[in-house]
């Protein structure tokens, strides 16, 4: 049987023609949160998607190809979040707080993604997709510290210090939280008043026009 009478509909099927692709990352998702990365099945996921075991390797090659896509797809969600918070009007330390409140609601509303995202071996870290996504959050992080017009330098450049630091701050605190590694009386990171309390910790100071920089505190 060919692949494309493999790809034909069936009863029950979760996806209308054209949209296999989209139905195989839903399907993939599933079998990500109920068991992580080290069960995760690509036949399973096939399966749930109502396809044959071949269909996925058509789009993806392999279980990488396929947990790569979804971590790009993890990007690219986490980054519309981070665009779509209000930074007008606000000084720096308020844009600070609200886009790490974003980072941390989005990890905590997508604990499987967010885990999968950082799972280097797992997929091509490399994709070209892939990459522009990770670049775009960056962007979205240091526009929100520097202003919107601040345009991303070299990733060697010490202008974005500010902004590594703070994503490395954040990022930290929600693997910790997730992982009830800190404040264990608070099951919502997002409730937790340790967050705030570390960002204060960062000197946020204007520098030229519209540009700022972050330092950590004595």
């Amino acid at each position: 049987m060919d692949l494309m009478m493999t790809e034909e509909p069936r009863p029950g099927d979760r996806y209308h023609h054209g949209n296999l692709r989209a139905a195989l990352l839903d399907s993939a998702l599933e079998v990500l949160s109920e068991s992580g990365v080290a069960g995760f099945s690509m036949r399973e996921a096939a399966r749930r998607a109502g396809v044959s075991q071949s269909a996925p390797k058509h789009h993806f090659g392999d279980a990488r190809g396929l947990l790569g896509a979804l971590a790009t797809r993890a990007y690219r969600q986490l980054c519309d979040r981070l665009e779509a918070v209000e930074v007008v009007g606000r000084d720096v330390p308020e844009r600070v707080a609200a886009l790490s409140a974003e980072y941390v609601a989005f990890a905590r509303d997508n604990r499987a993604l967010f885990d999968l995202m950082w799972r280097m071996t797992q997929f091509d870290f490399n994709d070209p997709d892939l990459v522009e996504q990770k670049h775009r959050a960056l962007r979205a992080l240091d526009r929100g510290l520097r202003g919107q017009d601040a345009q991303l330098p070299d990733s060697t450049d010490p202008a974005l210090v500010p902004s590594y630091a703070v994503w490395s701050l954040v990022h930290g605190y929600t693997s910790l939280a997730l992982e009830g590694a800190i404040d264990e009386d608070t099951t919502d990171p997002l409730t937790s008043d340790l967050l705030p309390a570390m960002l204060r910790l960062l000197d946020v100071s204007p520098t030229d026009r519209d540009q700022k920089t972050v330092t950590a505190k004595p």
